[in-house]
């Protein structure tokens, strides 16, 4: 499953040891990642609906996907960039909740590439970034399944997460019933081939993904992962 751009078959419904997820891949060497969080006015998007009514004339939301921890206020709690502008500063800090799961990272789109990052290594770095959303934990760490993440962990929940497999390529994912984080993160690892891939939320992951008749409706969510084509 390769995805043109923004093709109909970018999305698409795999198994791996009796559990169900949507895999969605993006090319960003051709389709068009971005991140989403406020409106013209000022206040939070909050759903898939909002930020379709935000698109320019002759655009369409092919795909989208919550991207990453917020607050009461739906802001983002980490680092958020949108049109190469940073409206969050990066989060180190300590403190309870998978965010803090250090280490935790980034998802960035810039210059035509996609990656995840731990969050040290993209301060340091500063890659070219037009689009990034920070959370946590990472799930793959330079191809090994983070070190606090445990096979005998029994917790099971909706997840959803973000890759980058080793043809470049943005490779998103949901669970379709509860799961442990570590079969989430031996997804991404075994199946998906990503040597790094990022934690994006429980419990509220929700997806848009039309061709598959997927509109989840949720909580109001902070930002959003989106992927946008033109003339369609």
């Amino acid at each position: 499953m390769i995805a043109g751009p923004a093709l109909a078959n970018a999305c698409d419904d795999v198994t791996q040891d009796g559990r169900h997820y949507t895999i969605c891949k993006f090319d960003p060497r051709q389709d068009d990642i971005r991140t989403f969080w406020r409106g013209p006015s000022g206040a939070p998007l909050g759903s898939f609906s909002a930020v379709s009514a935000t698109l320019a004339p002759g655009e369409k939301l092919v795909f989208a996907m919550n991207g990453g921890m917020y607050d009461r206020d739906d802001a983002p709690v980490g680092l958020y960039i949108e049109k190469a502008e940073e409206l969050r500063r990066a989060n180190t800090r300590g403190g309870p909740g998978n965010f803090h799961l250090k280490p935790n990272g980034v998802f960035f789109v810039g210059g035509g590439r996609a990656g995840v990052v731990e969050t040290t290594r993209f301060l340091k770095e500063r890659p070219a970034a037009d689009y990034a959303t920070q959370s946590g934990p990472m799930l793959v760490i330079g191809g090994k399944i983070h070190p606090r993440i445990h096979a005998e962990g029994v917790s099971e929940k909706s997840r959803n997460g973000v890759g980058v497999d080793r043809d470049g390529l943005a490779v998103f994912a949901i669970s379709n019933e509860p799961v442990t984080f570590h079969a989430f993160a031996d997804l991404f690892h075994d199946t998906l081939h990503c040597d790094n891939a990022l934690f994006l939320d429980g419990s509220i992951s929700a997806l848009y993904a039309p061709d598959l008749g997927r509109e989840d409706f949720t909580l109001p969510l902070g930002p959003m992962i989106g992927v946008v084509v033109k003339g369609k």
